[in-house]
């Protein structure tokens, strides 16, 4: 295998320069999207080697490698669930960071609502591996 050793990475045009610290930098190490209802399931992901059902509306991502500590950065999309009549939307929370996982929590706490299983979860996480 080769390793490629540069100052500055540019497109064809010399636009967009990015020194590869600003890459590795910038680029989230973990993604996921996943639903979180019945059997949950990864639909797709980066650096997630697997997940946890932990009761309604709690989740646990494990990354495939480590961080080098819990001073990562966690970005959470809105969570929905499905009733019989409506599509609804609630906040998903960061609930716990270990180097090696995080758990997540979707419900809305803010008016005291109880969690719920999202069938549309996405989290993305930046930081030091």
């Amino acid at each position: 295998m080769s390793t490629l050793k540069v100052n500055n990475i540019q497109t064809a045009g010399g636009g967009s320069n990015s020194t590869p610290e600003q890459i590795e930098q910038g680029r989230a190490k973990v993604w996921i999207k996943m639903n979180g209802t019945g059997t949950i399931a990864i639909n797709d992901s980066f650096g997630v080697s697997s997940i946890a059902d932990n009761g309604t509306g709690f989740y646990t991502i494990n990354f495939s490698t480590a961080f080098a500590s819990t001073n990562y950065c966690p970005v959470t999309a809105l969570a929905s669930y499905l009733l019989a009549d409506s599509d609804r939307r609630y906040p998903l929370h960061i609930d716990q960071v270990e180097t090696g996982l995080c758990k997540v929590l979707q419900a809305e706490v803010a008016n005291n609502s109880s969690a719920n299983d999202g069938n549309f979860i996405c989290v993305a996480i930046f930081g030091d591996q």
